[in-house]
């Protein structure tokens, strides 16, 4: 009996395999799914299209457009220093003055020089009017005459010029010498910055490329560190016609309004600007972006072909990033004929992945 209990159990096994195999093969006409073939969920976010203006963003300081290097027309030494970095002054306010003892000797000297031309003048008429001196003697001594009296006026300019006055209502943002210096002709003393309100600037350096797109009272929205959270209104006031030299860029200034804030120069500031030429980009989302590098990326989008009925599968996308704007992506460049982009659930994917829209 025991050998019939062996082979009816072998028997058994055999025909247990055997449906086990058929219950496992694929209807006919489709491929056995892989085992290791995994469904991705996503989601599709349709593209939209919008016309802006792509911005300009640049960094500079805050100064006035009114300001003033004061130095003095002659060379000396400083004899008093009439206000300290900081204060407020007044237009036509005296501020420093030099030593006069050099300078009232030259315009001494001036003087009696001239008063000296004046006799000889004097007497060369007397003595051409007797017949006693030449036409040129008497022309000679009109032409010393003047010369004299034209160097008095040059030493008496001067004089009035060996003191400093404030040329604009403003602040003493810099004081440069002090009493008792020697200070050559034309060498700064003081730097001053108006206060009013309608003088802030920032001047800011732009690339070609962006320097062609900007106008005369373009829009600029001027952030500074100062005021976190705080944004300032501004208009493009002038525009550089040439590059500088050493950086290569276009300087552009603007006017901002300080509204109620307290304004110094030397603040950082940064400008977003906003050109009148606007253009046509193509609107996603931010999580949308994968691989992005610089201003290049890639989105998911839903492959071209698709079996009806079958799978779904993806493909990457390449794309140009114009610009931010929120939690949306500008760009460029791609996705023409696009509708839609996968949002979520691209950091699972690749090309070979079979997705299902959720």
């Amino acid at each position: 009996m025991k050998p019939i209990h062996i082979l009816l159990s072998l028997s058994l096994a055999v025909v247990t395999w055997a449906c086990s195999s058929k219950a496992d093969k694929a209807p006919a006409g489709q491929a056995a799914p892989a085992a290791e073939d995994v469904v991705v969920p996503v989601k599709l976010t349709p593209v939209s299209t919008v016309v802006r203006a792509e911005p300009v963003v640049a960094s500079g300081l805050v100064s006035s457009a009114q300001e003033a290097r004061l130095s003095f027309k002659v060379g000396g030494i400083v004899d008093r220093m009439f206000v300290e970095e900081g204060q407020s002054v007044r237009k036509g306010q005296l501020l420093a003055t030099l030593n006069l003892t050099e300078i009232n000797a030259q315009v001494s000297q001036a003087q009696l020089a001239n008063e000296k031309a004046e006799r000889d003048l004097g007497r060369v008429k007397s003595l051409y009017a007797d017949t006693a001196a030449t036409l040129e003697q008497l022309q000679n001594a009109t032409t010393g005459t003047n010369v004299a009296k034209q160097n008095l006026t040059i030493a008496q300019f001067n004089r009035n010029y060996a003191q400093i006055h404030s040329t604009v209502d403003g602040t003493v943002t810099r004081k440069v010498t002090n009493a008792g210096e020697f200070v050559p002709a034309g060498a700064s003393v003081y730097l001053i910055s108006s206060n009013r309100r309608s003088d802030w600037v920032v001047r800011v350096g732009v690339s070609d490329k962006d320097w062609a797109r900007l106008r005369l009272g373009n829009r600029a929205s001027i952030s500074l560190d100062a005021y976190p959270g705080k944004t300032f209104n501004g208009t493009v006031t002038e525009l550089a016609q040439a590059a500088d030299p050493v950086n290569k860029l276009y300087e552009v200034e603007i006017r901002v309004d300080p509204g109620t804030a307290k304004f110094a120069p030397g603040l950082f500031a940064k400008v977003t600007l906003v050109p009148s030429q606007s253009r046509s980009y193509v609107l996603v989302p931010v999580e949308a972006i994968v691989e992005g590098n610089g201003k290049d990326g890639f989105v998911y989008v839903l492959a071209d072909a698709q079996p009806k009925g079958g799978p779904l599968h993806v493909r990457k996308a390449p794309v140009q990033i114009g610009f931010l704007e929120g939690d949306k992506v500008l760009l460029t460049n791609g996705l023409s004929g696009v509708k839609d982009v996968v949002t979520a659930g691209s950091a699972f994917l690749t090309e070979e992945s079979t997705v299902v829209i959720k």
